[in-house]
């Protein structure tokens, strides 16, 4: 046991092959919506004799704030840590939703796509603004798919809506 938690496998298995673990007591990410996954996964390989594993990349946050704050895969710092500053390539765009046309406060809206410029994968997908979580929440579906920015690039934008600036960035 290192700290406050408790060593698993990656089936959530404890050294003791009688006891499993799950959720916060656990080092893996302390989110509600985690714990659920692991609980799901115990349950299909200890009741039902499948061998899932919980899947810990790509998982979308976000802060429930105006403008709501969301995430999902790797930042633009960690992404350039790992594969090096010449081989990530950004993408972002900031403006105001068509849907503030006749409010009288204006929100904005930024999204970000970070690359890796030798593979065409997207990295991760950072956004605030409103529906954010919404958003992420597809394209963290996206990322676990292992999409490309060639992908973005070619799926038909849906006018006027947020999102659609997702597939209008180039650079």
């Amino acid at each position: 046991m290192d700290g406050p938690y408790l060593d698993v496998d990656e089936l959530n298995q404890t050294s003791n092959a009688n006891i499993f673990a799950v959720g916060d007591i656990i080092n893996r990410p302390n989110l509600t919506p985690v714990a659920i996954e692991q609980g799901r996964v115990f349950s299909d390989n200890f009741f039902n004799d499948q061998k899932r594993k919980v899947n810990y990349e790509n998982i979308p946050k976000a802060v429930f704030t105006i403008p709501e704050i969301s995430t999902v895969g790797l930042s633009e710092k960690r992404a350039k840590e790992i594969y090096s500053k010449k081989n990530i390539k950004i993408f972002k765009c900031k403006f105001t939703p068509m849907s503030n046309t006749f409010k009288e406060k204006k929100s904005k809206c930024m999204l970000k796509i970070v690359v890796n410029n030798l593979t065409d994968k997207v990295l991760g997908c950072h956004m605030f603004g409103e529906t954010s979580s919404e958003i992420i929440q597809m394209v963290s579906i996206a990322l676990n798919a292992g999409i490309t920015k060639k992908d973005f690039d070619i799926t038909m934008a849906l006018h006027p809506t947020i999102s659609e600036e997702f597939v209008t960035m180039y650079g």
